[in-house]
């Protein structure tokens, strides 16, 4: 509460910021991992299949044929969801728009699945690197450590995890970026939903899944892989599958996910500024003691 009334907007002001903007310090975009393979998705036209339905259907359960699980349907659940929508430019200045909208188009929000082979490819974690609109290979995840993680899940279900770097949103807003990292995570969740719905999909936040076991899902208790680049905090766990029968609830089992920490790991996070980034460090503070126990 204390962080709420402090960092909020008030009738007769606007909430306190960093008072200006540090141009040459401005946070890249984009987030890469040297050295993770990197498998890029189809490019699909609007008239391939799978096309998106009318947008109404998407509101009447069962009016949209479930697609099956392929490179092309994973393809467009992530461009609808997000990809990048489109490039515009001002002068010498160039920057893009994605699906899920993002406060002052800083987008804080880093994408990751973890699913099973898809067109010959082994399972494992993969970040979604939307400038190029494809997967990095982050981990390793034999079959059947990936089957034990899967158990209580519907078949073909996936995982989509959601992380945000506090220092895209510090840079322009100061202490009020943790608020509006959570906003854009909203977003990335509508998205999401909206995205699967195109194709017949169920999606859903795992909501009893612990910071800790995100953290460890996603890679980002990696110090290695993130030493002298910002750092992630870990948000939350979905679950997407074909749509079919039902799961009441599902579980992921924190033991298990602990064993992806012994896989083969793939890449170092790339540094998203030119100098050092101290004020994340403060919001990431902020983050942690935001948390519920």
């Amino acid at each position: 509460m204390r962080y709420h009334e402090r960092t909020k907007h008030h009738f007769n002001r606007f909430a306190p910021g960093p008072g200006g903007l540090d141009w040459a310090n401005q946070p890249d975009p984009f987030r890469r991992y040297k050295g993770a393979p990197l498998a890029r998705l189809p490019i699909l036209s609007a008239d391939e299949e799978p096309r998106s339905p009318p947008y109404e259907s998407l509101y009447a359960p069962g009016a949209v044929p479930s697609a099956p699980l392929t490179l092309r349907a994973l393809s467009r659940l992530l461009e609808y969801a997000l990809a990048l929508s489109a490039w515009k430019q001002a002068g010498g200045t160039r920057w893009a728009l994605r699906a899920n909208p993002s406060s002052g188009n800083l987008h804080p929000t880093e994408g990751y699945l973890l699913i099973g082979g898809i067109a010959g490819a082994s399972p494992g974690l993969f970040h979604y690197a939307p400038r190029e609109h494809a997967l990095e290979r982050r981990a390793d995840c034999p079959m059947p450590l990936f089957e034990r993680l899967m158990r209580d899940f519907p078949p073909q279900a996936f995982l989509v995890g959601l992380s945000s770097v506090h220092w895209r949103e510090a840079w322009k807003y100061g202490e009020r970026a943790f608020r509006y990292c959570q906003h854009d995570i909203g977003h990335a969740i509508g998205t999401l939903r909206i995205a699967a719905a195109t194709l017949g999909w169920s999606a859903r936040v795992l909501d009893g899944v612990a910071d800790a076991t995100i953290e460890a899902l996603l890679g980002l208790d990696r110090a290695a892989d993130f030493e002298g680049a910002e750092r992630e905090s870990a948000e939350l766990v979905m679950a997407v599958w074909p749509r079919g029968k039902d799961t009441v609830s599902f579980f992921l089992e924190p033991k298990v996910v602990q064993e992806l920490a012994s896989q083969r790991w793939y890449g170092k996070a790339n540094r998203l500024s030119p100098d050092d980034p101290l004020p994340w460090e403060i919001i990431d503070a902020v983050a942690a003691a935001s948390r519920k126990p």
